[in-house]
């Protein structure tokens, strides 16, 4: 008996578990990973707050999400694509001529893939792109061959507040909205361009949370 459970202690400190454990474990893991299995686009557009997109594309990637990411040329400005890469650990899209995981058209690949997209920051600009049926950059070219009624958007505007309160964003909004379009936010606070005030994008550990929600998932 003695030297059976050294075996299995030694076993066990060599990661060759019994079957069971090994099922347990990966059980374990998954319960800890609400988005295990779930592909989520995540559309970057060119504001500052892109750098909290880093932080949610961590986010997701940690709760088992596979994560694509797309940018506007604009984005990479503040954000390199190499960062959304290290961390989602998988291609990023920056142009409507890349062709990386399909022969097929890759936006219609990426957008039939996707669990639930979502574009953040929302610029005033992606806003308004959106709302007329444009499609100038490859985050709106995938966007626009999504199936909103399987496919949940969500969108997280990022402006200055008076961007956020100008007659033609409250349009684009209401318009985004009726089309079937997620608005999450924007929250009241200070904002880059040293004002404070409606306009600034929801954090990160909010958006998680929506995403979740709209994929079929409980959050953590």
């Amino acid at each position: 008996m003695a030297k059976r459970t050294r075996g299995v202690r030694s076993a066990e400190a060599a990661g060759h578990l019994p079957g069971e454990a090994r099922e347990a474990g990966r059980d374990g893991a998954r319960a800890v990973q609400p988005l295990h299995g779930a592909r989520v686009l995540v559309g970057v557009t060119g504001g500052i707050a892109a750098y909290k997109t880093a932080m949610l594309v961590s986010r997701l990637a940690q709760a088992g999400a596979e994560v694509t990411v797309a940018m506007t040329d604009a984005a990479t400005k503040f954000v390199t694509p190499l960062t959304f890469q290290a961390l989602s650990g998988r291609p990023v899209y920056t142009s409507p001529w890349q062709h990386i995981e399909s022969s097929d058209p890759q936006h219609i690949a990426l957008a039939s893939a996707a669990t639930v997209a979502i574009v953040a920051p929302c610029t005033m600009d992606c806003l308004a792109t959106l709302a007329t049926g444009r499609t100038d950059d490859v985050v709106t070219l995938i966007l626009s061959a999504v199936d909103r009624a399987k496919t949940p958007v969500l969108l997280a505007p990022a402006m200055n507040t008076v961007m956020w309160q100008q007659p033609s964003t409250t349009r684009n909004v209401a318009t985004l909205k009726s089309d079937g379009f997620v608005i999450v936010g924007p929250e009241d606070g200070w904002q880059a361009c040293r004002n404070v005030g409606p306009g600034r994008m929801s954090e990160p550990e909010d958006l998680f949370r929506q995403i979740c929600v709209h994929a079929g998932r409980r959050p953590e």
